[in-house]
């Protein structure tokens, strides 16, 4: 078995589809228009690995994010260079990161660097430099 996507839903389509693709380098390969009841379904595809990016489902307004539901808490990326990826995204003018103890941006866990960052739709992205 082989792990193919995480499918993220969004009320801010536009914000969150620059901000995987503009931010973190996801190419768009295909966007759908009117999919299944969605104003848009699209892929978003980073080396072997897909995020499935859609609008809910028309006339409905989709529950703000909570790192207190159940199920899936973050996603999580590895870079060669934690830090020149956190500069990178601050250079492209984003902001959103959540802070450990309410203001360190960047710490360490188990010797090596890793930063959270927040998606325009709530998803909270892991960025780290080590694997487990």
């Amino acid at each position: 078995m082989i792990f193919h996507h995480v499918c993220i839903q969004t009320n801010n389509y536009k914000k969150s589809l620059d901000f995987y693709c503009n931010i973190l380098g996801f190419q768009l390969v295909k966007e759908t228009e009117n999919f299944h009841g969605r104003y848009y379904n699209s892929w978003l595809k980073l080396d072997n690995f897909y995020i499935e990016l859609q609008t809910g489902k028309e006339n409905k307004s989709l529950r703000e994010w909570s790192s207190d539901n159940e199920g899936p808490i973050h996603i999580s990326f590895l870079v060669k260079d934690v830090l020149q990826f956190y500069k990178n995204i601050k250079d492209k003018g984003y902001n959103d990161f959540k802070k450990k103890n309410g203001t360190e941006e960047i710490y360490k866990v188990e010797n090596s660097y890793l930063f959270k960052i927040k998606a325009p739709e709530g998803t909270e992205i892991e960025i780290r430099e080590a694997d487990i």
